[in-house]
């Protein structure tokens, strides 16, 4: 198998030792490797501490079962307490043909992933590859993130269907210039969406601009979204360019659109109709360029009923229209979601940590999250500064603990409960991909796809 190297060396000298039993998996990988990286190869339980010591590694690659006896991994703990003892900063990559009940022992001890077996060269290589870009940039004193990853840990993240009719409409609509209106509750990511759509079309090197319509007073809207001319009003000291006239080229973002006041209405209706507007206090047309996309949490036709919004505005705005989902309603989105961004916090953090305790997992899965995407955001970033173990638990996470399923409940009831909640959190950890959950479960492909359709869980995508 022919192995292909995706990165370059780093900066760096960064050494590496794998102790793999299997000689053509530790061949392969080796000879990929050691164009780049200082690699020392070993088979047996001996060469682990004698090979650490010898060159002091930046990452090791650890065949765990070389080190199991029975169901047992406690020869492998040991061992990498141990190095870590001898080198705090060692990140630890270990394989196991029983990658769940290896993960279960040796995580928690701060292992930086763990791979079930039989595993290919090349995937080997590159989670390697990455471990190796993360040592160096921790070695430089850099921040501790893979190249192209998101600033904001606010992705759009899901599988369930009304999540993946959500990602259907920002593909077909990021293709058009069509006004859009997001609609859905607080905290559900409506800018989010929006900008999802401007980052696709072919407006995306220009700027987003967003106002949010219900923080503004209703005698300053006007001249916030359009500006206005010198002397215009008392104060108005000198010209000034509005947001509208700020988002030349690119998109305008209009969130809490149903708290603009009647007749500002009027205006903006008159803009979208032509993209041409006047200055507040301005005598001459100015023409503009611009999407514009609105949001609201507010139900726009109650609105118009009672006066407070103009129906032909609603259906301007609303020729194209998407509607985000509360979390309550998106299934097993929500350890899904948590775990990706745990990752992210604690890694902005610089904490340790490994995932959810069991009373964490029960808590999640029974709140109501009525704060949606941006409660469970902050609920997370408090468990992350909270936390004192490897695990967030729900007190951490300022969650009523739950108490374990009522004995009420049928067996059957049970059953399917424990299988679909068991497939979400294997997802969520391996990131929705079916392979590799396939693969730690040894089931086939087809048989997991049909148990997550079964359950409302089909992934976006395979990796």
């Amino acid at each position: 198998m022919k192995i292909q190297k995706t990165q370059k060396t780093p900066s760096i000298s960064v050494r590496l030792v794998m102790i793999e039993a299997q000689d053509s998996l530790r061949e392969q990988v080796c000879q990929s490797l050691r164009g780049d990286y200082q690699v020392e190869c070993g088979n047996t339980t001996s060469d682990v501490l004698h090979l650490a010591q010898k060159v002091t590694p930046h990452i090791l690659l650890l065949d765990a079962d070389l080190f199991r006896t029975s169901e047992d991994f406690g020869d492998a703990a040991r061992t990498i307490q141990e190095l870590q003892r001898r080198q705090p900063h060692i990140k630890i990559i270990c394989t196991s043909r029983t990658g769940m009940k290896c993960a279960q022992a040796l995580v928690p001890l701060g292992v930086y992933d763990v791979v079930t077996k039989p595993v290919e060269a090349d995937f080997l290589a590159r989670l390697i590859r990455r471990a190796c870009w993360l040592s160096e940039a921790e070695a430089c004193g850099q921040q501790a993130r893979p190249p192209h990853t998101q600033e904001s840990s606010e992705e759009m993240i899901g599988t369930g269907e009304g999540i993946r009719r959500v990602f259907d409409a920002i593909r077909k609509v990021s293709t058009t210039d069509l006004p859009v209106l997001i609609t859905g509750e607080n905290g559900t990511g409506k800018e989010l969406t929006a900008k999802a759509i401007h980052e696709r079309s072919d407006r995306k090197g220009n700027p987003f601009v967003a106002i949010n319509c219900g923080a503004i007073p209703g005698t300053l809207m006007e001249s916030e979204l359009f500006g206005h001319e010198r002397g215009a009003f008392t104060g108005a000291v000198q010209q000034k360019k509005g947001k509208v006239e700020a988002a030349q080229g690119g998109t305008l973002f209009l969130d809490e659109i149903g708290e603009v006041p009647v007749e500002l209405q009027v205006k903006l209706l008159r803009f979208l109709q032509g993209h041409s507007f006047e200055r507040v206090g301005g005598r001459h047309s100015l023409r503009i360029d611009v999407r514009v996309i609105a949001a609201t949490n507010v139900n726009l036709k109650d609105a118009i009923e009672q006066g407070r919004f103009r129906e032909d505005l609603y259906y301007r705005l609303a020729v194209m229209h998407i509607h985000l989902p509360p979390l309550r309603d998106r299934n097993g989105d929500v350890l899904l979601m948590a775990s990706v961004f745990l990752r992210q916090l604690a890694q902005q953090h610089g904490k340790r940590i490994k995932g959810f305790s069991d009373d964490a997992i029960r808590a999640m899965k029974c709140y109501s999250w009525p704060g949606n995407v941006r409660e469970l955001l902050n609920k997370l970033r408090r468990g992350v500064v909270m936390a004192e173990g490897f695990y967030v638990t729900a007190l951490e996470l300022d969650l009523p603990v739950q108490e374990t399923e009522a004995a009420s409940e049928s067996f059957g009831q049970m059953r399917t409960k424990m299988e679909a909640d068991f497939l979400a959190q294997a997802l969520a950890q391996h990131h929705g991909n079916l392979s590799r959950v396939a693969r730690d479960l040894d089931i086939s492909r087809p048989t997991l796809y049909r148990r997550l359709r079964q359950y409302g869980l089909v992934p976006r995508a395979d990796e």
